[in-house]
């Protein structure tokens, strides 16, 4: 593993990078935060990259929504999410490390769903935009996608979306290919779209969070469901995926970059780019 990165998946992220608005006066401020990381993942791109996000009921049906997945395919299409599919190209799969990762989880307890065919929604298209945000005709590096449960009660709980990203470190490291591998953990942060509390901004949590998820994760995975959606709105839960990327990183890593950003359409935005000095240049 050679870097980790925390990010927000905001369906609006990419609309505004689709339809030429980055420069405009609400956005300019969000993409400026982007550029160092952007420069910095530029020199580094993996050959993997494994991309840990939510599905946001476009390809996994309501009726039957798995608490983990990982996808297994060779190629991912990009989902139509009621408006057209994003014009950015068809995202690559890697399926020997896939299916490695999936016997690997399974044999460290993680009954896993495994997805051979799945259409990729905003959920993982925007992240990779925030990366690389003009791929031309196909993006730089292969994915795996990492499917979390946060949309359904019950949803993991952070501690066990902490264990997953430590098993899916360990599943990373023990694949016989000498690969680069990157992780990202997509969503987030604070933001309630529905109800009382619609519109729902916690800065101090964010800041707060945005800090611990590089020095303290163990006192983010001892949060409950409940005192995330309390802190971070219905929506925020979204941050445990961040503690799966962060639980596959070595505890020697070292922060590159972060920018946090209010509101990203009605959501408090960031991004955390971290460097893993205990795996450098190595899967």
């Amino acid at each position: 593993m050679i870097w980790g990165l925390a990010t927000s998946h905001v369906p609006a992220i990419g609309a505004a990078m689709d339809s030429g608005k980055t420069r405009e006066a609400h956005w300019k401020p969000l993409f400026d935060g982007y550029t160092p990381a952007r420069e910095w993942m530029a020199r580094h791109t993996p050959e993997v990259v494994i991309v840990v996000y939510n599905d946001h009921a476009n390809s996994v049906d309501l009726d039957l929504v798995p608490t983990f997945g990982v996808g297994t395919a060779g190629s991912y299409a990009v989902a139509d999410e009621g408006w057209g599919a994003r014009p950015v190209p068809p995202v690559s799969g890697a399926p020997e490390l896939s299916e490695h990762l999936v016997g690997e989880l399974i044999d460290d307890s993680f009954d896993v769903a495994t997805f051979h065919r799945l259409d990729v929604d905003h959920g993982l298209t925007v992240p990779l935009s925030v990366c690389w945000p003009d791929p031309g005709e196909t993006w730089p590096c292969a994915v795996i996608p990492v499917l979390v449960n946060v949309i359904q009660y019950p949803q993991p709980t952070a501690a066990r979306c902490y264990a997953l990203g430590r098993a899916l470190g360990r599943a990373v490291r023990s694949f016989p290919e000498d690969k680069t591998v990157a992780v990202l953990g997509t969503g987030g942060m604070s933001h309630q779209l529905a109800g009382a509390r619609a519109g729902l901004i916690n800065e101090e949590f964010d800041r707060m969070f945005l800090q611990a998820i590089e020095t303290e994760p163990e006192k983010l995975a001892a949060l409950s469901r409940e005192e995330y959606i309390r802190a971070a709105g219905t929506e925020g839960i979204e941050l445990i995926m961040w503690l799966v990327m962060r639980g596959a990183l070595s505890e020697n890593i070292r922060r590159v970059h972060d920018t946090y950003h209010v509101p990203a359409s009605s959501t408090a935005a960031a991004l955390a780019l971290f460097e893993d000095l205990g795996a450098k240049g190595t899967a």
